[in-house]
């Protein structure tokens, strides 16, 4: 993390609390992330993550946009999202999202693990019994064009890990052979993935066995 966003961060923490409630079609996460944004002549500045759905986010900005200025913002753990500028407000705008039904259930799926992550991480708060697989190689699908070849280490009913040179970051989707899962952390040799619904034992005995 940049200096300059060190301070922006705190230079905007203030305003943050004269953010009015709107009416809205989803249902917004509030959380906090760092961030940049690029608008439509290329320049880009650092940006802090109010709130976010599916639909649209608030974003604290250092400079004042236009309204319908398109812009595309990134934020660690969920990562870019394009959209334009809906509306002004003190210190910052509201973007609307645009994306398609894929891009946007991937979001959902992102949100959900952010929302849900103290559940998620660690090694000693895991609620099933991982399972060691001997040399099971499977592709591992990074986005619609990249898929790389990783070997799984272990597996439960709710996640794996995979050993692989891909370090997607957290909170990104993958999908391991047929399965979607959230990225959850890092490790040495590889990640560890986290199932997006928790699958029957038989079902993994037949994709690991």
């Amino acid at each position: 993390m940049s200096i300059a966003s060190v301070q922006f961060a705190r230079r905007v923490q203030p305003a943050m609390s004269k953010i009015s409630p709107d009416r809205r079609r989803h249902k917004r996460v509030g959380i906090t992330l760092l961030g940049r944004f690029m608008r439509a002549n290329k320049l880009e500045y650092p940006c802090k993550l109010n709130d976010i759905s599916v639909g649209g986010a608030s974003i604290m900005s250092p400079v004042v946009l236009r309204e319908n200025e398109r812009v595309i913002a990134y934020f660690d753990q969920v990562g870019g999202i394009e959209g334009t500028v809906a509306r002004l407000f003190e210190g910052g705008f509201a973007m609307k999202i645009i994306a398609t039904q894929n891009k946007r259930e991937k979001l959902a799926a992102q949100l959900t693990w952010l929302l849900n992550r103290h559940e998620m991480q660690g090694a000693d708060d895991r609620k099933h019994e991982r399972v060691t697989v001997p040399l099971k190689t499977m592709p591992l699908k990074l986005s619609d064009k990249i898929s790389v070849e990783c070997r799984v280490l272990d597996f439960s009913l709710s996640g794996a890990a995979v050993e692989t040179t891909a370090r997607p970051h957290i909170g990104a989707e993958v999908v391991l052979g047929r399965l979607r899962a959230l990225v959850v952390r890092h490790h040495e040799t590889g990640i560890g993935l986290q199932f997006i619904d928790i699958q029957p034992a038989d079902v993994l005995r037949r994709v690991f066995g």
